[in-house]
């Protein structure tokens, strides 16, 4: 019988997912000496959106997916055999709703969350959906096919690659003062390091920059912009099997980048501006990633990942030069104390560190030999 790789540790690193988004910022706690299910009696919220509705819904869709697909892949299960897939969709649904159930009496002790019923229903609605949806498809028997064209299109050791891959495109929804530009942290730590060293002589010794920042210059734009789109390129090369495959995905990458940074300047200023990000430097930004990403399609997988570890480097190295202007400043506030507060501890982490991750990742596989056979055309 055909192996069947199991999904409960993605099923376990997404409720940790969960838990973070649902109790971000973990500042503030307090007892309001009410039962922790209180909110299960309250009245329908005064205040709610279609964004909160829509996020409460979809934030647990993977959720119940990954539950309810944790389940079958186990094969035969002691008193389960008759009915595995219904079973499996009762047990995703229980814990999710079990998940959603502690999230929501936990945020009764944070001052800047409000418990409500109605996010517990979405939350439980959102897990039933996955898990359906997860039911289905290995009925219909696609999850079959996903392990297959996985085989086809990726070598073995693919796995860490594809989670970062995964993970890109959530990393983008966190506004970015460069579009693509990932991991601009240097600023926001320079601050955060002489905030917890006030008052004390240490602060003196802190290597802060006394030069006031400026705004980048179009061809340093256009640079970052370019490597923004280069570097999930060439971590995707580092794991695909052949050339033609790698056109494709070369070509799917800057399609999806500026798509999902359209709609994280839709859910930021409006989706009247969603495109008003894609300046001349943009533009010729995006076109000239793809352009070295269709060069390096003949280059085998470690030189690549070599040429990967100096785009990263060059990369935030310029776009850590730059601050973030005022207009994009307000912009991180209304993401960090607005609507946007259920995502914005995730969204914001996996922005700052992904390129930092991809870094570690590739000087770990450069580090091992590499025993894949050589890309084909």
């Amino acid at each position: 019988m055909k192996h069947k790789t199991s999904a409960w540790p993605l099923a376990g690193a997404y409720v940790l997912l969960v838990v973070y988004a649902s109790l971000y910022p973990f500042t503030g706690w307090r007892n309001q000496e009410l039962p922790p299910w209180e909110f299960l009696f309250a009245g329908w919220p005064k205040y709610w959106t279609g964004f909160d509705v829509a996020a409460n819904v979809v934030g647990y869709i993977p959720l119940g997916f990954l539950l309810a697909l944790s389940f079958m892949r186990r094969g035969r299960v002691r008193y389960f055999v008759r009915h595995p897939n219904l079973i499996a969709m009762v047990v995703a649904l229980a814990a999710g709703t079990a998940l959603s159930f502690c999230m929501e009496s936990l945020q009764n002790f944070l001052p800047s969350r409000v418990a409500s019923n109605v996010d517990f229903g979405l939350n439980a609605a959102g897990t039933l959906i996955g898990a359906i949806a997860a039911t289905a498809l290995e009925v219909a028997g696609a999850i079959d096919r996903w392990s297959q064209f996985r085989e086809r299109w990726f070598i073995p050791e693919a796995r860490g690659a594809l989670v970062l891959l995964a993970l890109w495109p959530f990393a983008l929804l966190f506004p970015a003062a460069v579009p693509l530009g990932l991991g601009q942290i240097f600023e926001r730590l320079e601050g955060a390091v002489a905030e917890w060293l006030q008052a004390t002589p240490f602060l003196e010794w802190l290597p802060i920059r006394d030069v006031e920042l400026q705004p980048l210059v179009p061809a340093a734009e256009l640079l970052c912009v370019a490597l923004g789109a280069f570097i999930p390129c060439l971590l995707g090369y580092t794991i695909l099997r052949s050339l033609g495959r790698r056109a494709v995905f070369a070509v799917a990458v800057v399609a999806l980048g500026t798509l999902v940074t359209a709609l994280s300047a839709a859910l930021s200023w409006g989706p009247s501006h969603a495109w008003a990000w894609v300046s001349l430097p943009v533009r010729l930004g995006l076109l000239f990633g793809l352009l070295l990403a269709l060069l390096m399609l003949a280059v085998p997988r470690r030189g690549c990942a070599a040429v990967l570890l100096l785009a990263l480097v060059v990369h935030l190295s310029v776009l850590n030069q730059a601050p973030a202007s005022a207009y994009f400043a307000d912009t991180l506030q209304a993401w960090e104390q607005g609507r946007f507060i259920r995502f914005n501890g995730l969204a914001q982490w996996l922005g700052w560190l992904w390129p930092y991750a991809v870094l570690a990742y590739v000087l770990l596989r450069v580090a091992r030999p590499d025993r894949t056979p050589t890309i084909r055309p």
